[in-house]
């Protein structure tokens, strides 16, 4: 039983060449010869515990991406593409189709096929090579005033300009310095805390730490929104967000240019955001007495299926939408929640090229590959219980307008559908492995390297086709010759995942001896054989 098995080995060969080990089968059709072939497409996993290859590939794609963006010393150019004749005359025929559906609903006539037609048109728009929608913004956005918070400091503005690149300064040799910074923001406390774990778990502020951890993101768009605002130019930023030891999620950003450290400190602190949801502090709903779902009369239905109600009045619950008008027209109505950054803000000046900045990097990317449930501490019972209670008061708290715990506080959700459930949300931000963090953990401007992750992908990818002398798969250079189907479960031409991860073995093995041997030849070094010992010495 001390043995090893050896599909277990064959998964650790596979990771120890980078082989992803959950690949993708996909049918690819030639169109012009029509040849099928099954192709193996990696699963593209950010977490080491779905995919350690794939996720340590995307590691080092995303500090590439940061080490190129940060100090660019030329300005980032986006020049949109001219529209081809096929996308005019798609929006051509969309116009039309839109002029029909606003006539036949002018005329109270069925219009049902009309918006599927536009809908099927919106998504070959996109799939033409033309980004957003035709129409815009159609979704009605609620205003609220802008006026700043009196227990928020005002932040200082500066004359815009026209760049995102900030100052450079001239030393006496003539030498130009081009600085920026790495910054690192934290949430308030929430109570003690020793070794991960609070203090006093039962004088510990769960509530304030769950709902700032659903919310964090939001905090994140508005220090960028005053960041921007103070510095005069458009600011640009690569930025992770990674959980402390405490459990509580915390930013480390890249930033491009230099601001004085106290800007810096004056801006996190004046920095805040306001959750304008309905009350979630009073529970209207708990155990078996529970809002009931029931059907509209399709023949006097509006726009909805159906509405929950109060199981002893029969009374209907005030839906998402006459909740929020509530609260609009209630001129003394306060915020559900207050989020603002915690004292302790570190900011680094980082020149270009030194060992601070690739450490910095290195910092940026040090737990993509986990997810913040990842990083507890094994040996610590303190910190999982810490994690236990901070999923407990995640569990019925709202996460969103859709989340159903909005029916514990009285409140239907935004498109309620019958069978919800407080404490029965599927959403990201309740799973204990997210910890109430349910956004994106790289945070990129769009004007930081002038690539989009996909092309700085294929520059990886050209470069090591061309050190091993290949010239690339076609499909890449002629995307419209192929046809991509899925594969249906229990293929018979499909070979068996070990059987596919072996030749995939074989084929990184091939590879890295070549490698191997290029890099010998370009330091004037004697070539070895490594292909029988799969190039262990790279």
């Amino acid at each position: 039983m001390a043995q090893p098995l050896a599909r277990d080995v064959v998964e650790a060969v596979a990771v120890q060449h980078g082989v992803c080990i959950r690949p993708i089968p996909l049918k690819r059709i030639d169109t012009q010869t029509g040849k099928t072939e099954i192709i193996d497409v990696p699963c593209g996993a950010t977490l080491a515990s779905k995919c350690p290859s794939c996720a340590k590939r995307n590691r080092h794609l995303r500090m590439a991406q940061c080490r190129e963006g940060w100090h660019l010393e030329a300005e980032p150019v986006i020049t949109p593409d001219e529209p081809n004749a096929d996308q005019e005359w798609l929006v051509g025929f969309r116009a039309d189709v839109q002029v029909q559906r606003d006539q036949a609903a002018a005329a109270g006539e069925p219009v049902e096929h009309l918006d599927a037609a536009i809908a099927e048109l919106d998504a070959e728009i996109n799939a033409s090579g033309m980004r957003g929608g035709v129409l815009g913004r159609t979704a009605h956005r609620r205003k609220r005033s802008t006026r700043r918070r009196q227990d928020a400091p005002d932040l200082p503005k500066r004359a815009r300009q026209n760049t995102t690149l900030g100052r450079t300064f001239t030393a006496s040799d003539g030498k130009v310095y081009r600085p920026s910074l790495f910054v690192t923001l934290t949430l308030p406390s929430y109570g003690r805390v020793n070794n991960g774990a609070p203090v006093d778990p039962d004088t510990y502020d769960y509530r304030r730490a769950a709902r700032d951890a659903l919310h964090f993101s939001k905090l994140v768009d508005r220090f960028v929104q005053n960041l921007r605002r103070v510095a005069g130019y458009d600011v640009q930023y690569f930025a992770s967000v990674e959980p402390q030891k405490r459990l509580a999620p915390h930013l480390h950003m890249a930033v491009r240019g230099t601001l004085p450290r106290a800007e810096i400190k004056a801006i996190a602190a004046a920095t805040y955001h306001q959750v304008w949801w309905p009350k979630a502090d009073r529970v209207v709903y708990e155990g078996e007495h529970l809002p009931v779902w029931v059907e509209h009369d399709q023949a006097n239905a509006d726009d909805r299926a159906g509405d929950y109600l109060d199981p002893a009045t029969g009374e209907i619950l005030p839906t998402w939408d006459q909740a929020l008008d509530q609260l609009g027209t209630d001129e003394d109505a306060e915020p559900l929640h207050v989020l603002r950054f915690g004292t302790q803000v570190d900011v680094q000046g980082v020149l270009a090229g030194t060992p601070d900045a690739d450490q910095c990097i290195r910092y940026l990317s040090k737990y993509l590959t986990k997810s913040i449930g990842d990083t507890l501490d094994p040996d610590n019972p303190a910190q999982r219980d810490h994690a236990a209670r901070m999923a407990e008061a995640l569990r019925f708290e709202p996460c969103s307008p859709t989340c159903p715990n909005w029916l514990r506080y009285g409140v239907q959700p935004k498109s309620a559908k019958a069978g919800m459930r407080p404490g029965g949300c599927k959403g990201k931000a309740h799973k204990p492995e997210h910890l109430g963090y349910a956004g994106r953990r790289v945070l990129v401007s769009r004007k930081w390297s002038n690539k989009t992750l996909t092309e700085h992908k294929q520059d990886r990818r050209t470069w090591v086709l061309e050190a091993l002398g290949l010239n690339g798969d076609q499909a890449a250079t002629d995307p419209d010759r192929y046809i991509w189907r899925p594969v249906p479960n229990g293929d018979a031409n499909v070979p068996p995942l070990a059987m596919r991860l072996l030749r995939s073995v074989a084929e990184r093995q091939r590879w890295r001896t070549t490698m191997q041997r290029l890099q010998a030849e370009a330091d004037g070094q004697p070539t070895q054989d490594h292909s029988t010992t799969g190039g262990r010495a790279a």
